[in-house]
């Protein structure tokens, strides 16, 4: 396991356990784009829980590789379901954001092959 898995790692897990506790706490700058995007508030939750299952996937993978694998997986379709609905939402402006969450959960899941 190198140095660079581990900081990556540990950051994606960071970023996405922040991004699903931005939810939880119904922080403005999360919540009002998801109303904006049309995705409704009672799966909004579930889209926290998936974020924060990731980020402890992610952490507990470090020693589990296996783990860390789908929880790779996992963040990075999510992600890209998140991009899929900005675009669907025509908010191509905000289009960098569930970009630049998935790309350390990517990275994460290329070092740990």
């Amino acid at each position: 396991m190198s140095t660079t898995y581990v900081i990556v790692t540990v950051l994606a897990a960071v970023m996405a356990g922040f991004s699903g506790a931005s939810i939880f706490f119904k922080a403005k700058f999360t919540v009002e784009p998801l109303a904006e995007y049309g995705v409704p508030q009672g799966m909004w939750n579930f889209l926290g829980a998936a974020k924060a299952a990731g980020a402890a996937g992610l952490l507990v993978g470090l020693f589990v590789p296996v783990i860390g694998t789908l929880a790779g997986i996992g963040l990075v379709l999510y992600f890209t379901g998140a991009v899929i609905t900005v675009a669907r939402a025509k908010a191509y402006a905000h289009m960098v954001f569930p970009v630049v969450y998935a790309a350390p959960a990517a990275a994460a899941l290329i070092l740990a092959a």
